[in-house]
């Protein structure tokens, strides 16, 4: 399975792993352009260093990953480090997730914590 999650080859007994989906750190607008291109569907958090709620939808985005019916790649991306990533997303407020399908914003939600379950119906709704 190609992925754009961190991961790790090795999965524990369990069937967790150490770093497997866990949200791919996005730099700017080239990396968010290039990690969208490179998915078949891909779900991105717009966050901010100190927001709490962000900070707890991490591990949330990388079980949905795990979860979702199509293969998602997940990413994060602090709009504060490239301003015009807030004018082009229109970001108003974070937590602001993006779900990209072949490259295209196709659904986004600005609601605070989200769910696991519900956020992995509303990318398996949005990216069939």
């Amino acid at each position: 399975m190609n992925s754009n999650t961190v991961s790790s080859e090795a999965e524990t007994a369990d069937g967790g792993s150490s770093g497997a989906n866990r949200p791919v750190s996005l730099s700017d607008e080239d990396d968010l352009d290039a990690f969208v291109a490179d998915a078949d569907a891909a779900l991105v958090e717009f966050y901010t260093d100190g927001c709490g709620i962000c900070a707890s939808m991490e591990p949330v985005i990388g079980n949905v990953a795990r979860g979702a019916d199509a293969d998602l790649a997940v990413g994060m991306v602090n709009p504060r480090d490239d301003p015009p990533l807030v004018e082009r997303f229109d970001v108003r407020s974070v937590p602001l997730f993006v779900l990209f399908v072949d490259g295209e914003p196709v659904a986004r939600r600005a609601e605070g914590f989200i769910p696991g379950d519900e956020l992995t119906a509303w990318v398996d709704e949005h990216a069939a």
